[in-house]
């Protein structure tokens, strides 16, 4: 049965079905709607991902682009009584707000929509982990950070940190990514987000756990293991870049930076020669995963894509869908748990993390290690803020 939930935050469940509004008694067999909102299942189906995450609008069939275009004008004019009352709609749910005969108008059309595109595209082969990931980026959405600067006083000295951090105190406070921004599928934030993605590292100080601190999780040297797990080889136990030093440019006097910079230049330009090493054998990683015009990733992505491109693309891609597939499953972990995760930014995990589940730390380090290609080794890193984080030993 196609529905329409009329809000997206945990606390505002209502929902449109066949021409009535539901509350309190939300009905049985719902299983397909736009996007993910306050009501979700595993039975429900997402309209939003069978249409490769084209907005609604640009989703609409031509007879319905009349109808939809004046029934979102109307929510759009009532979005913007609210905020011109200073009303905050992450504080209140809309439907409270909203007339309801309009909403039943606004939802009729938005089911109308997700029916023709369901009935008119293919499932995605891997619909099944991108309805995973947008309900996990839907959980975080729904989190406000704990943005505190009063142990912060240094960003106040010069006046581009205090405007910086002022700016990032006054504004949204939540993180709403897109999980469609990229065609590699590399998360992006979407407008009227906190920023997580691109501030400056030092403002990141602002950012305070709810609970007592943060833990980090990152894979050491991602794109270069996913290379390695790629090209069937095995993964180094230890700091990757020491150990191309050691086996791949054997030159015990190269610095590490310099070890960093030859692959990331490697990796990014095709024509480089700086990897010239059968382990990182990209002709043989392309001749599987690359069929002259399209790539193919483990995560059932075909992405079309030149020469020059392709395998950047493939790491790129590949990569951050293992770490999005891990956040997934330690968030599943964490169901009954204080701890939560916090937010993603590209290969890094951060969980606000609670004292009392202190001794479940090394098995959440095994899930984000143990991936879909290989056992990566992974950089622990803990603090009181997202910027003084030191380095986790277990």
């Amino acid at each position: 049965m196609y529905f329409q939930s009329l809000d997206d935050k945990q606390e505002c469940v209502g929902v449109y079905v066949d021409g009535k509004l539901h509350f309190d008694d939300t009905p049985d067999n719902l299983t397909r709607t736009w996007a993910p909102a306050s009501l979700q299942d595993d039975s429900i189906e997402y309209g939003w991902i069978y249409a490769g995450g084209l907005n609604i609008e640009k989703a609409c069939p031509e007879h319905l682009k009349e109808a939809w275009q004046k029934n979102s004008k109307k929510m759009l004019a009532y979005k913007k009584s609210f905020e011109i009352a200073k009303l905050n709609l992450r504080d209140h749910c809309f439907f409270d707000l909203v007339p309801h005969d309009a909403l039943v108008e606004f939802c009729d059309v938005k089911n109308q929509i997700t029916k023709y595109v369901f009935e008119n595209n293919e499932k995605p082969e891997n619909y099944d982990y991108l309805a995973s990931a947008a309900k996990l980026l839907h959980k975080i959405k729904n989190q406000n950070l704990n943005l505190d600067s009063s142990d912060s006083r240094g960003l106040f000295i010069s006046s581009n940190s205090r405007q910086g951090a002022q700016k990032l105190l006054n504004g949204p406070k939540h993180i709403n990514y897109n999980l469609f921004g990229t065609v590699t599928g590399r998360l992006t934030t979407l407008g009227g987000s906190f920023p997580v993605l691109t501030i400056k590292k030092e403002l990141r100080q602002i950012i305070k756990p709810h609970n007592d601190w943060f833990l980090s999780l990152d894979y050491n040297g991602a794109e270069a293991r996913t290379v390695l797990a790629l090209a069937g080889e095995l993964q180094p136990e230890h700091d990757i870049h020491n150990w191309n030093i050691a086996n791949v440019f054997r030159n015990p006097s190269m610095k590490r930076e310099e070890a960093k910079t030859l692959f990331f230049a490697w990796l990014y330009n095709p024509d480089s020669k700086d990897l010239n090493d059968s382990y990182y054998d990209r002709k043989k990683i392309l001749d599987k995963w690359y069929d002259g015009e399209y790539i193919t990733t483990v995560f059932g992505r075909h992405i079309k894509v030149n020469d020059w491109k392709a395998f950047n693309y493939l790491i790129q891609s590949t990569t951050a869908d293992l770490v999005i597939e891990r956040a997934i499953a330690i968030d599943k972990f964490l169901e009954d748990k204080r701890s939560f995760i916090s937010h993603i930014v590209h290969d890094e995990v951060v969980i606000d993390f609670a004292d009392e589940d202190r001794n479940l730390v090394k098995e959440i380090k095994d899930i984000f290690a143990d991936n879909k290609l290989a056992k990566y080794e992974v950089n622990l890193n803990a603090g009181k803020n997202y910027f003084d984080l030191d380095t986790l030993r277990l």
